[in-house]
């Protein structure tokens, strides 16, 4: 397992997809998740709600995301989540992008048995991920 530094937001793949039902509240994704990038000079941080939206603050970008995700991972121990991106700042993230409203990507989650941490990879293989997100308790979704 390897962390590629500086992709965060911009490592998302183009996917197909329709919004679905939101995540059960309960779902070990719902959350807030931090995520340090650029040699640790740099932080993006996930809210995934309930709702099934995300709020991503990373540098100085600010974007907001619809997701989908299952309610249970793949035989593999990984959850493939979906994302559009909805509304975007249109300022650079961590890794010096800027995202596009309407962008859909889609990656694979795998959570740490603790639930504290995931990593977030191209695909049901820990060959290219970035992390780890760390959850972030006692602050608000």
């Amino acid at each position: 397992m390897r962390l590629l530094p500086g992709l965060g937001l911009s490592l998302f793949m183009l996917v197909q997809g329709a919004p679905a039902a939101p995540p059960a509240a309960n779902h070990p994704i719902i959350g807030v998740w931090q995520l340090l990038v650029a040699d640790g000079r740099c932080a993006e941080t996930y809210r995934f709600r309930s709702d099934g939206t995300t709020l991503v603050t990373s540098a100085r970008e600010v974007s907001e995301s619809e997701f989908i995700i299952p309610a249970t991972p793949s035989a593999k121990g990984f959850y493939k989540l979906e994302d559009k991106i909805v509304k975007d700042n249109g300022k650079q993230d961590c890794s010096g992008e800027i995202m596009k409203v309407g962008t859909k990507v889609t990656n694979f989650v795998l959570f740490h048995p603790s639930g504290e941490i995931f990593l977030m990879c191209a695909s049901e293989s820990t060959e290219a991920c970035i992390g780890p997100f760390e959850r972030v308790r006692g602050e608000d979704i």
